[in-house]
């Protein structure tokens, strides 16, 4: 394969589809023209390589499929796995403890463990219930304006994100409630469906009321599969798919973030996060500690305590960092080396029919199926593997019905940045819920397609008009990633 070829995702990026244009309208004809006929279309896309996450897929679909050491890691590396998730699933404790290792808790905190956010690493959901907590969500805050790295303001009193939990002293920020309203709405078949549509308040606050300019957005924990290998990716592979000025005309016109790196002291590009706004995984790792749970590093030495927090700020901390070197490679490794599991059912006739309306509905505009990772990638298990992780890393306008209005970095208020979609047809059964979108307000595949917008109108439009069979069809393939 040529430099170039890799550079573009193997063909299968925005400019791959741009050579395929004639093929996919023709796809879109057949698919009219086998509804409208009422007969089956018997055209179909080649099967697809199950193996999303090249040589290190593992093929599991129990509850641990998304806990699974690379397959291609072996001997000692595979001991350094279970040292860093050992690392993952710890619970931290209040300072002093007898197990200096792991104490430092808070003082303010969401979650005790990585683990707490991202159960069986898997994705997080909203509370199901008025009354229940935010267990593996949390709430981003700013005000307008930038922080002196280029990032958004942190809220003066608050913070960066709201803090639900405290250890004993120290008063908790607040607490999120979220509220649903049902809004309904029809297929071109006249089939009705109805999406909630969110809202959120903030009860007890802690340290005085929001300022009257606050930014909120709501986030659930994602999946932390890939992750390795998703920063493996070449940054000219992701590149090639940005067309910021959509010069093509296809209303598609990712761009990539650019955020600060805190280990470079440059701005470089963001891939991790719902805005892309982490440029490594060290980074996003670090900043979770933090952030999370009050874990201090090498890298972010402060607890994220504001001016106005005395009780915080005079808290016990223990050691600083209080998260040692040692244990923050060994959780990184651990984080690199988590694998994706292989699709099932790809020789499926309905699977392969919902890839061919996915494709012809330009779903893979911006969920670029296959890239090619780099052969300097930092593990050796990581280099040189076809993966599928149906994303483009890249931001996109996804309209106003699933803005946050809050800037980060250079994503606006209505952009996020492309989920991955590898693994999402066993988040049912690893986290038995089915709650979609960075707010986990779409309850399941359908309702997620629904309430794209923006540069995704286009795709969603179609899955409208699409009949019931397709439908199903499409979201049996998103079943299968």
């Amino acid at each position: 394969m040529s430099d170039r070829e890799s550079a573009r995702g193997l063909g299968s990026g925005k400019r791959g589809l741009r050579s395929r244009a004639s093929a996919l309208a023709l796809l879109v004809h057949a698919a009219a023209v086998a509804a409208a006929c009422g007969e089956p279309d018997t055209e179909v896309l080649p099967v697809d390589d199950a193996r999303s996450g090249g040589a290190g897929t593992v093929f599991d679909r129990t509850r641990d499929a998304f806990a699974r050491p690379l397959a291609n890691l072996h001997g000692e590396r595979r001991d350094d796995f279970f040292l860093g998730n050992a690392v993952f699933n710890r619970g931290w404790v209040t300072a002093p403890a007898s197990v200096a290792d792991f104490d430092g808790l808070g003082p303010l905190f969401n979650a005790t463990s990585c683990s707490g956010c991202h159960f069986k690493d898997g994705r997080g959901r909203p509370p199901e219930e008025p009354d229940e907590a935010l267990l593996s969500m949390l709430v981003r805050l700013s005000v307008p304006g930038r922080a002196d790295d280029g990032g958004p303001m942190p809220h003066p009193v608050y913070g960066e994100q709201l803090q639900e939990n405290g250890i004993l002293g120290v008063p908790y920020e607040g607490t999120t409630r979220i509220t649903y309203v049902e809004e309904t709405g029809a297929y071109a078949d006249g089939t009705t469906y109805s999406l909630r549509r969110p809202s959120y308040r903030i009860e007890d606050l802690g340290y005085g009321p929001l300022a009257s300019d606050v930014m909120l957005s709501p986030r659930t924990a994602p999946f932390v599969i890939g992750l390795g290998l998703l920063e493996a990716i070449p940054e000219e592979a992701l590149l090639a798919n940005a067309d910021p000025d959509d010069r093509d005309g296809d209303g598609i016109s990712g761009r990539p973030n650019r955020v600060w790196d805190v280990e470079r002291r440059s701005t470089v590009l963001g891939r991790f996060g719902w805005k892309a706004n982490q440029p490594s995984l060290r980074q996003q790792n670090a900043a979770a500690f933090v952030g999370d749970m009050g874990i201090t590093s090498a890298m972010f030495p402060d607890e994220s305590c504001t001016a106005t927090q005395e009780a915080c700020r005079e808290a016990p901390t223990g050691a600083t960092p209080q998260l040692r070197d040692v244990l923050f490679a060994q959780v990184n490794f651990y984080m690199q080396t988590l694998a994706v599991p292989g699709r099932r059912d790809v020789e499926s006739r309905d699977v392969r029919r919902g890839r061919q309306l996915f494709e012809a509905a330009r779903c893979s505009g911006c969920h670029v199926p296959t890239f090619r990772t780099g052969a300097d990638a930092e593990l050796p298990e990581l280099a040189n593997q076809v993966i599928h992780p149906f994303t483009d890393l890249l931001l996109h306008d996804m309209g106003p019905d699933l803005a946050d209005g809050r800037p980060d970095f250079e994503a606006s208020g209505v952009e996020w940045r492309t989920a991955p979609l590898w693994g999402i047809g066993l988040v049912k059964t690893v986290n038995r819920h089915t709650y979609f979108l960075h707010d986990g307000r779409a309850r399941g595949f359908a309702e997620a397609i629904l309430w794209h917008g923006g540069e995704a109108a286009r795709s969603r439009e179609a899955f409208i008009a699409m009949p019931k069979a397709d439908r199903d069809a499409l979201v049996t393939f998103l079943e299968s990633l």
